[in-house]
């Protein structure tokens, strides 16, 4: 007897074809849904969010795009993953690893419909994703030992990256930013000491590289504005319990003697808190939470800088710069570690006071100050300035370099071609469909720009016959250009992640052949 249903009502399973029909349509939407905006000339989204606030995100940055979207295939569910490992990893190829992936199925799509099995066709990718890896490996350029040459492939990396970006028109100024501030942090991944804060006012141009610290504070009433060699004591701690709080507190008098001694015991333990402060030797207190009116008076008339209500991420990132630890209670001042720095002051930028503080204990500490027309070109210009210090951090770390504009593709499908020419079996047809796939890159580049990509891929690829060919799309002047001319590089590290992934996630959707969706668990009804 055969059984029909071992599910419940409200599951559903799609098998075989069905379910692999489905994985692939999904996947192909997802890349074309992106595929617009990559390369120099891609277009922007606008992403408008339902909620409350309606917020509006204006952005070319694949990654930020597909987080934002609620997706119910599974498929694609894949892709958005990658697309937010390779943001995470290396900060920049997030639009390239999905249209990759997407081209990848796309070309499986034809080889499931020619009768050659999912496993042939991983199988084929594997040996195509190993031989484009090593044709890029043979060709990368190193240049770790010559400072001069090293700093000049980070500035082209850099402006490779932010070609793409909102900040194009003013690359030159922006990579110069980046590439400062990542050199000040002598090989260290960590970018929790470049901070980026965003002004409304001026234009992009006005942006600079700050030196130290820059807390987005004011400094109180009749406190001191500046202070040199500065100890700084970070805290998180409760600053306003020189008042009785009324709310759930009860208190019972026979006269107004007796309350005024109550808030006059409160003062003294206010007071008492004060001493304990300023007892460690401090002349600047940073506070996550508010002081109020009566310990600021004090913190004053002892000439302490007291700042508060500063944000957490401000706080975490100001005790990593100036060397302290964020403090709680004060009972032990041996046990407290305090922050150093050579001095603090008030400064201006636009309409605004904020609090600066130079000569910090981590001398790779820097703050670069974003200048825009309005909040979405800030948002987007700092998105776009995260994007480069990724890849530049990375870069100084790994810091293989290829060229760009196309060209790391094409050198990838010559090779995978000789491959798919050599092996034998149905493996070749599939090796074939890889090297289609990564032509697809510069051919979407060059699509995005109105330029003939028929044309200029057939062009590239006659160029490409010739032994250490630089040639690329310029996407500039319309026509085929030489990338090592132009100044066109990208980091090694971030082909390879984008290479990987993307033959990685389409192994994995090839190998699906039933989609199970799973029924809601319903709550009991409990009398």
């Amino acid at each position: 007897m055969a059984i029909d249903r071992i599910f419940k009502d409200e599951a559903s399973e799609e098998k075989g074809e069905r379910a692999r029909m489905a994985s692939f349509v999904g996947a192909m939407a997802i890349a074309d849904l992106v595929k617009t905006t990559l390369g120099p000339k891609g277009m922007d989204k606008i992403l408008q969010s339902t909620g409350r606030g309606r917020e509006v995100t204006v952005t070319n940055d694949g990654a930020t795009i597909l987080k934002s979207l609620h997706i119910d295939n599974p498929a694609a569910k894949v892709l958005v993953d990658i697309s937010k490992v390779q943001d995470d990893e290396v900060g920049d190829g997030t639009t390239s690893v999905v249209v990759l992936a997407g081209e990848l199925l796309r070309e499986a799509e034809k080889l499931v419909a020619a009768k050659i099995h999912p496993m042939t066709i991983i199988s084929g990718f594997r040996m195509a994703a190993e031989c484009a890896r090593n044709a890029l490996l043979k060709k990368v350029m190193d240049n770790k030992e010559n400072a001069e040459k090293f700093k000049s492939d980070l500035m082209k990396i850099a402006r490779t990256t932010l070609s793409s970006k909102i900040l194009s028109q003013d690359k030159e100024h922006f990579a110069q930013l980046a590439v400062d501030a990542v050199m000040r942090l002598k090989g260290s991944t960590n970018l929790e000491s470049i901070q980026i804060i965003k002004k409304p006012g001026g234009s992009l141009m006005d942006s600079f590289l700050d030196e130290g610290f820059i807390l987005d504070k004011k400094i109180g009433i009749g406190q001191p504005k500046r202070i040199e060699n500065a100890n700084i004591l970070v805290a998180n701690t409760a600053m306003d319990t020189d008042k009785v709080k009324i709310y759930g507190a009860r208190v019972r008098v026979d006269s107004m003697t007796r309350a005024a001694e109550i808030e006059g015991a409160e003062k003294q333990k206010m007071r008492e808190k004060v001493q304990k402060i300023i007892g460690h030797g401090i002349n600047c207190f940073v506070n996550r939470q508010l002081i109020y009116n009566f310990p600021e008076e004090l913190f004053a008339d002892a000439g302490v800088l007291a700042i508060e209500h500063a944000d957490f991420d401000g706080i975490e990132r100001l005790a990593l710069v100036t060397g302290g630890e964020i403090a709680s209670t004060f009972d032990n001042p041996e046990s407290v570690k305090l922050g150093h720095c050579k001095l603090i002051e008030e400064i201006m930028i636009g309409e605004d006071r904020l609090i600066h503080f130079s000569g910090v204990e981590l001398g790779q500490a820097c703050t670069i100050v974003l200048r825009g027309a309005s909040h979405h070109v800030l948002d987007e210009a700092e998105r776009s300035m995260h994007d480069a210090l990724c890849v530049l951090s990375q870069t100084v770390n790994d810091s293989r370099v290829l060229l760009g504009g196309g060209w790391p593709e094409m050198v990838m499908a010559k090779d995978v071609d000789e491959l798919a020419r050599k092996t034998p079996g149905k493996k070749s047809h599939a090796i074939d469909a890889f090297s289609r796939a990564l032509i697809a890159i510069p051919t979407t580049i060059a699509d995005n720009a109105g330029l003939d990509s028929a044309e200029l891929i057939a062009q590239l690829r006659a160029e490409h016959q010739k032994e250490g060919c630089p040639a690329g799309i310029d996407v500039i002047s319309g026509s085929v250009g030489d990338m090592a001319e132009l100044g066109i590089s990208e980091a090694f590290k971030v082909k390879q992640a984008v290479l990987l992934s993307a033959t990685e996630a389409a192994e994995m959707i090839l190998r699906v052949d039933e989609i199970i969706t799973c029924a809601p668990r319903r709550r009991e009804d409990r009398m």
